[in-house]
């Protein structure tokens, strides 16, 4: 193994275990509704929470250049461990919505420092592969997401300790930056601050036209992962009763969100062979595709749900690191962290208006229908990257396979 696989397979497994905060205190929901007396407005605002923090974090990560002054290593490190901090904090003391809301808030606002900088820490060990690198990577990510509803699903924690678990895990992944993960050679220029940069990748059509497909996707992919599990359930109760070959609701959003990683993995290897708008049109095709049909799933049989399920959890993150690559290659060199960073932020302050409208989409039209207006996003996303893909700067993506 080549010394920056080994980089590649530490960072990646140190992202999965500090991404198991992002979703778990969704995966204790039903929990917290029966303990707290919580409607549809409070578990969706604490989904939302944790999206507002990384929002605000990332805002204030990109105006100050964080990750591009100081080291993206130090910022992942703190950004870990003070959100496990912030995790534990609600686990141990909280006993109502509004003080739990302050504390999702802050845990996102900590993730902001985990997720951006790994992503520009990968980038400087690969320039040929960083597609499939990246994606690695996000897959990582995809999984440390999805674990949350792993412990909930196969023991019997009272939500308390799952919070606490996920905590433990990220801690974890903050020993492994610390030890292990270092810099590679294909290393960035030192950057200075300046405000300006935060916008910077506005101002340019082609990493514009990447901002936009990601936009696109994103408006998909937090909505999807934020409610399959409580659509998945629903549809069983709808039914009267059953399983999912044999998994419980939990375990089978594990499976589907937990695939996703076969998806970037796939989607990297396909990006750098193929290009970074054929993959990325492809995936949210058929993203969009599944998105619109899988309510007339609903109520009917579970293996059919599962399988339109798992397609969809495979191709909505299929293509989420291209985006993220392709910004690496089109954006000026000293300035990638806070490109990275903005896009993220951006694309990130879409998902808290997709992951609200659902609820209320559930109460008129039914969850048949309810996920069928998520398919918007990857349908313009697929249009923007179309538009990047005749455009002349598209050569510089993926050595110059558009």
């Amino acid at each position: 193994m080549t010394r920056a696989s080994r980089q590649l397979a530490l960072l990646s497994f140190a992202e999965l275990l500090a991404l198991s905060l992002w979703f778990s205190a969704s995966a204790v929901l039903p929990a917290l509704r029966r303990e707290w007396g919580l409607g549809d407005g409070g578990a969706a605002g604490l989904t939302i929470a944790v999206q507002a923090g990384f929002i605000v974090g990332t805002l204030l990560s990109a105006l100050t250049n964080l990750p591009d002054v100081f080291s993206a290593r130090l910022v992942m490190q703190v950004g870990i461990v003070v959100g496990a901090a912030t995790n534990a904090a609600l686990a141990m003391w909280v006993d109502s919505l509004w003080p739990a809301l302050a504390l999702r808030f802050a845990t996102g606002m900590c993730l902001a420092g985990a997720y951006p900088p790994a992503m520009k820490i990968m980038a400087t060990w690969f320039r040929e592969g960083r597609g499939l690198a990246i994606g690695i990577l996000v897959g990582a990510l995809t999984v440390g997401s999805a674990a949350p509803h792993l412990v909930s699903g196969l023991t019997t924690l009272p939500w308390r300790e799952t919070l606490l678990v996920a905590s433990g895990l990220a801690v974890a992944g903050a020993v492994v930056v610390q030890l292990w993960v270092a810099d590679g050679p294909f290393q960035f220029p030192s950057a200075r601050f300046d405000v300006r940069m935060a916008a910077a990748i506005f101002s340019e059509r082609a990493p514009r036209l990447a901002c936009l497909g990601y936009f696109g996707h994103m408006w998909e992919l937090y909505a999807m992962w934020a409610w399959i599990a409580v659509f998945l359930a629903a549809s069983l109760d709808a039914r009267g009763g059953g399983s999912y070959a044999g998994l419980n609701p939990s375990c089978a959003t594990f499976l589907v969100i937990a695939l996703g990683a076969l998806g970037c993995w796939v989607g990297g290897l396909a990006s750098d062979r193929w290009g970074r708008t054929t993959l990325t049109m492809l995936a949210m095709a058929l993203s969009g595709a599944c998105a619109a049909t899988i309510g007339l799933t609903f109520g009917g049989p579970p293996l059919l749900t599962l399988l339109v399920a798992v397609v969809w959890g495979v191709t909505v993150i299929a293509d989420s690191a291209q985006f993220s690559t392709a910004i690496t290659e089109l954006s000026p060199p000293a300035y990638v962290g806070t490109a990275l960073t903005t896009q993220t932020c951006v694309g990130f302050a879409l998902t808290m208006i997709s992951i609200w409208l659902v609820p209320p989409l559930v109460a008129r039209a039914g969850w048949r229908w309810a996920f069928a207006t998520l398919a918007i996003g990857p349908a313009l996303g697929v249009l923007a990257m179309g538009r990047l893909r005749s455009a002349p700067e598209a050569l510089k993506l993926a050595g110059g396979r558009r």
